[in-house]
Parts: structure tokens; C-alpha cells; sequence
């Protein structure tokens, strides 16, 4: 049976800006707005923060061939508005975690994005028998430490920032540019990104970097599954070039000594719309040497 509800779609919304369709998962706390489109191996995307829209791109290259799943975390996008108190990122690893287990998803890639690391990889390392592998764009998986990166956390997660962001929408507009999300979209699809970040969600933005920085317990999880339930899983980092001011790629390569890194020249924060075919060809390369081929060849021992 089909979990997902039909989910209305909103007029800024058009089928050539996302020509997929939106299903409503219900869970206890509220619909989560879920796109499942493809065949094949299963990619679930995960993003906290911003929506889905940051996917679209990549989604295009890789579902002829994997089966690709996003979801919308409380408070972003199309899914349910948990006001101040429901946005955090246990919230949305719960929001993961429901999509897996309703969906009765197996042999899963997650590609986890910003704020999406720790929330998925959380969901993940309480389930890593569904698990095949991990791609990390630009994201982490652990606490939070050292003056800069609890600083700027410190910073983008404040009253006087979220209230200010909520007014202007300076974050969102800054990111739908040539330097964030925008380096390759029409002015009709930076305007429909903007459309999925209404107030409400613009304050979500900032409440989740806000929890980042004291949900020790979802960041305690997420870090231990990395090291040990999650540690043995095939592993590909994608890093824009020009955006790791905070040492990410040396430390998941501390964490994972075989993975596989990757860099978009000339990127930033959002490689997979920086050059969508390049993060694709790698991901598809990857996902056919690390899992496809090694379930093949274990399938085909004799017994």
C-alpha cells in the first residue's frame, strides 16, 4: 500500500520548474512533501534548510537510472510548519527516518547536503542494514567545535538574524545567485526557489543552525554511526573548491580512509547545482564500482 497522500501543488510551482510529482507523507507531527521519481538503485537526497529545489538538477541527471527520493524538512519548503519548537534537527532526522521505514526503502545511497549530514546520517546509523552506501555535498556528520564553526553557527542561528532574514529575505536571495543555487537557472526558476522559502520557512533556516550548534545528542548519534555501524559503508565526499573554510574533507578522510573525494573547480556551497552532469557522472561511477558491482560479485558465489 502507498503511504503518500496527493499533496496539492501551489501555483508558483509549475510542471517545467519541477516537472515531478509531490506525494504528502503523514507522520505524527505533520505531512512531509516527498518526491519519488526513477527506477533503479535507490538515492534518498538530504537537505535541511533551504527545499528540494536544490536537488531538481541533479534529480534530472540521475533518474533515468537510480530511483531518487527527496524529502522537504519540517518548516522548509512544502512540508509542515512546526513553529520554533518542532524545528531542529531531530525533527528532521525523524522526518528521514519516517520516509525509509514508510516507504520500506532497502540498499539506500544517502546524499546528505549542508544540515542534511547530521540529520541523515542520524537517521541512517539507527538503521544501517538499509543502508549501501553515503555521498557527503559540502556537509558533516559530527558536533560542531572550534571558535569558527560555533561562531558562525552562533551567528546565522540568532533572534536578531532570523528576525532580519524573515524581513528581507537576504539569505534566500543571496543563495538563488550565480554564486549559490543559481549559477546555471533561468530567472524563472530562481524566482520559483525563492517562492518555496516563504517567512515562515525563513525562519526555519536560522533555527536550524541555531539547533546545530546545541543538539548534542542527534550529533552524537549521527557521529558515532559514522564511526562505527556506518564506518564500513563505501563512502564519496563532493566538495565545491572554493567552499570548505572549515575542513570538512580532512576530516571525513580521517573518518573514512578509502572514500573517494571529489571536487567541482571554481564551486561553492552548492556543488550538484554547480555542475549537476559532473556531481551525476561521479555519483553513477562511484555507485557502480563501490556497491552495484561488489553486490554482483557477492551474488555470484557459489554457495
Amino acid at each position: 500500500m502507498n503511504p503518500l497522500q496527493q499533496l496539492v501543488r501551489p501555483d508558483w510551482l509549475t510542471e517545467s520548474a519541477w516537472p515531478w510529482t509531490i506525494g504528502a507523507l503523514p507522520t505524527p507531527a505533520g505531512d512531509l512533501a516527498l518526491t519519488d521519481v526513477g527506477q533503479g538503485p535507490v538515492l534518498l537526497l538530504v537537505h535541511t534548510g533551504m527545499w528540494s529545489f536544490v536537488w531538481r538538477d541533479l534529480i534530472s541527471e540521475l533518474s533515468p537510472d537510480y530511483r531518487c527520493i527527496t524529502v522537504d524538512a519540517p518548516g522548509n519548503g512544502l512540508s509542515y510548519r512546526p513553529g520554533a519548537a518542532g524545528t531542529t534537527l531531530l525533527a528532521a532526522s525523524a522526518g528521514v527516518g519516517a520516509v525509509i521505514d514508510s516507504l520500506d526503502l532497502q540498499d539506500i545511497t544517502l546524499v546528505a547536503h549542508d544540515l542534511g549530514g547530521p540529520a541523515g546520517f542520524a537517521a541512517a546509523a539507527s538503521r544501517p542494514d538499509r543502508v549501501a552506501g553515503l555521498v557527503a555535498v559540502n556537509t558533516f556528520g559530527w558536533k560542531p567545535t572550534g571558535v569558527a564553526f560555533r561562531g558562525m553557527l552562533a551567528l546565522m542561528g540568532s533572534a536578531p538574524m532570523r528576525s532580519l532574514d524573515a524581513v528581507t529575505a537576504a539569505l534566500p536571495r543571496a543563495t538563488a545567485t550565480r554564486f549559490g543555487v543559481g549559477r546555471h537557472w533561468s530567472t524563472q526558476d530562481r524566482a520559483v526557489f525563492l517562492a518555496g522559502i516563504d517567512k515562515d520557512a525563513r525562519r526555519s533556516i536560522h533555527r536550524y543552525f541555531r539547533d546545530a550548534r546545541r543538539a548534542d545528542t542527534l550529533l552524537d548519534s549521527a557521529g558515532r554511526g559514522l564511526r562505527t555501524a556506518l564506518n564500513r559503508k563505501p563512502m564519496l565526499t563532493v566538495f565545491g573548491a572554493w567552499n570548505d573554510p572549515l575542513g570538512f574533507q580532512p576530516a571525513w578522510k580521517e573518518l573514512f580512509p578509502d572514500l573517494e573525494q571529489r571536487l567541482i573547480p571554481r564551486g561553492g556551497h552548492f556543488p550538484m547545482c554547480d555542475d549537476p552532469a559532473a556531481v551525476a557522472g561521479w555519483i553513477r561511477n562511484w555507485h557502480t564500482e563501490k556497491i552495484s558491482s561488489q553486490r554482483g560479485r557477492a551474488g555470484s558465489r557459489p554457495a
